[in-house]
């Protein structure tokens, strides 16, 4: 993540801290919410632990797909502590399923701690894979307070793992990484962070192996745009050949991490 955007989230938070009688003043719950959206491996669990750590929290870890109905999920939010970080991760998983257990009446009731009037002062964190794919009433403002995205890993992203993990600040072999960088290869910063860490011995060795990993990555999605041309182009001419319509072608379920403890928890 881009130090600007770490120091705009530690302020974000530590303004949050100071907030109780504004919060009070307006009649507002005193939650701040975080949606973390991008790819896997691009650091969202990460960000979370560092949050937790900053503000030494307890921290619920929320499985839906353990919640039997909409009372359990009030329940696990007023079971929750003051100074509480709750977090539920691949929130769209859950959203618009019939066969999801919590209502969306329900997932959005908890996203708003609508029923935390006993206890305040929590951080929500939401993470999804891809915002462009919830409903909008998910994501308006209050419900969901500040948005960050966690791409993939891109040429800048590189040469910060490099130097955290390597020590690099430049290397000869840069340029070339940066060429295929702009060929649209795309790793995740959990990958190439992977690598490094396995070839940390050997600078050289890890940036070849990260070269190496780019262009098969780069060889397997221009594959398998290939594959999906050929299916695209069989498709029309099946339906051509045939005469058809080209219509056609159109617990209680947490986790409690307190003071460096872990507990699963079913509290009656």
């Amino acid at each position: 993540m881009e130090t600007d955007l770490k120091n705009k989230v530690k302020s974000d938070l530590e303004s949050f801290l100071k907030s109780k009688q504004y919060y009070h003043r307006l009649g507002k719950v005193w939650k701040r919410s975080y949606l973390l959206y991008g790819p896997s491996g691009t650091g969202k669990s990460t960000f979370i632990a560092g949050i937790a750590s900053m503000l030494n929290y307890d921290v619920y870890d929320v499985d839906l797909s353990k919640v039997t109905d909409d009372s359990d999920l009030k329940l696990l939010l007023l079971q929750t502590t003051s100074k509480s970080l709750i977090v539920i991760e691949d929130l769209d998983c859950y959203l618009g399923e019939k066969s999801t257990a919590p209502s969306m009446s329900g997932i959005l009731n908890f996203m708003d701690g609508i029923f935390s009037c006993c206890a305040e002062e929590r951080i929500m964190i939401f993470t999804i894979n891809n915002k462009d794919q919830i409903d909008p009433t998910v994501l308006r403002p209050g419900r969901i307070d500040v948005h960050i995205h966690f791409p993939l890993c891109d040429f800048h992203a590189f040469k910060i793992l490099a130097n955290s993990h390597l020590g690099l600040k430049d290397h000869k072999l840069f340029p070339q990484v940066e060429e295929i960088f702009q060929t649209g290869a795309v790793l995740s910063p959990a990958e190439i962070g992977e690598i490094m860490i396995s070839n940390r011995s050997s600078p050289t060795r890890a940036l070849k192996s990260v070269i190496s990993a780019l262009q098969i990555n780069t060889e397997s999605r221009a594959a398998t745009r290939h594959a999906r041309r050929s299916s695209d182009t069989g498709s029309v001419k099946t339906v051509e050949e045939t005469g058809g319509d080209s219509g056609m072608l159109k617990g209680h379920q947490y986790r409690k991490v307190e003071c460096g403890r872990t507990n699963s928890g079913h509290n009656s």
